[in-house]
């Protein structure tokens, strides 16, 4: 599904948060647990080292100060929140939704939601979000990827263990002036057939959690890397140029590229292809691993933070994630 400026053209991000564990999980440290090493994992993914929440941390522990951050940026108050979206594939519980949690805890009381759209979440938020400010009846939704993604991660797996780290990046969007910074075209979309590329089995409706799936390990995470890899490398080449189209920009326009952190080799050859050079692409997935729904805003706050990001840029993101779903957004950069 591909959408235009119409719904986000008035729509901008007004503030960014972010808050990852304070423990660093470096290779050699995971070298002692699986059949693994620096070298190999560096060579193979871009990564040295990630974040894992401490034992006593639940993910509204890592959304909150991240959103309390975006909303300090941003310059409003929790009670000027109109809606809470937060993204994530590792919920602070079943029942009730993440948003509950996150929403007592800033004193929020507008309506809020779940999204559960994999590594792609930040984007989807971003275009749910945007196209409802868009309608006139909102003025502020806060979203927020997070992710504890080490309480679904087998430690003992080495395809999925030395991967994943635990993160939170939140942003505030907020109406602007007609013709200011905001989306100017996005592509969201899913292809449920590969569906069981990346995958927890047990603890839905379709597989109850038992005693036997425990045994087996079906809570944990499971995918299946190399034909994941083949088709990220496809979904986020033609998700990314069928945006850039839509917006009528070339590839040479855009300032920055922002994509899901997953793995070096997806990001490098997925940007060579989109026609976006290395030093036009932002990456920090050395540093913080795959953190899902929390990996794009992270970068795009670092980026902010460090005055990489400038008014009027053009910024496209893409992610990519379990179902299989895929989205990309193009952003004017800029506050109102």
């Amino acid at each position: 599904m591909i959408g235009t400026a119409a719904a986000g053209r008035d729509v901008s991000i007004t503030g960014l948060g972010c808050r990852v564990p304070d423990r660093v999980v470096t290779n050699e440290e995971l070298a002692r647990h699986v059949d693994t090493s620096d070298e190999w994992i560096l060579e193979r993914t871009g990564i040295r080292e990630r974040r894992m929440a401490a034992p006593e941390e639940a993910l509204s522990d890592l959304a909150l100060p991240a959103c309390r951050d975006a909303l300090a940026q941003a310059g409003i108050e929790g009670a000027e929140v109109d809606l809470l979206i937060v993204a994530t594939a590792s919920p602070e519980q079943p029942v009730p939704h993440t948003g509950a949690f996150v929403g007592e805890g800033l004193g929020l009381r507008c309506g809020s939601f779940d999204l559960g759209a994999g590594c792609a979440g930040f984007v989807y938020m971003l275009v749910v979000g945007s196209s409802l400010l868009a309608t006139g009846n909102l003025d502020h939704v806060l979203i927020v990827g997070a992710e504890i993604l080490s309480r679904i991660i087998d430690p003992d797996d080495r395809a999925t263990s030395i991967l994943f780290g635990d993160g939170a990046a939140a942003a505030v969007l907020s109406r602007s002036p007609d013709d200011g910074p905001g989306v100017l075209a996005w592509d969201l979309g899913c292809d449920g057939s590969a569906a069981g590329l990346l995958e927890i089995r047990a603890g839905g409706s379709r597989m109850p959690a038992t005693a036997e799936t425990i045994a087996a390990g079906e809570q944990y995470l499971k995918m299946q890397g190399q034909e994941v890899f083949r088709r990220a490398v496809r979904v986020v080449v033609d998700s990314a140029r069928a945006t850039l189209d839509r917006a009528r920009v070339a590839p040479s326009d855009v300032a920055w590229f922002v994509p899901h952190q997953a793995n070096i080799r997806i990001i490098e050859s997925a940007a060579s292809r989109v026609g976006i050079q290395a030093e036009r692409t932002i990456v920090n997935i050395d540093r913080y691993g795959n953190t899902s729904a929390a990996s794009i805003p992270l970068a795009l706050a670092e980026a902010a933070d460090d005055g990489r990001l400038r008014d009027g840029d053009l910024v496209l993101m893409s992610g990519f994630g379990a179902g299989m779903t895929w989205a990309s957004a193009l952003l004017q950069w800029g506050r109102p």
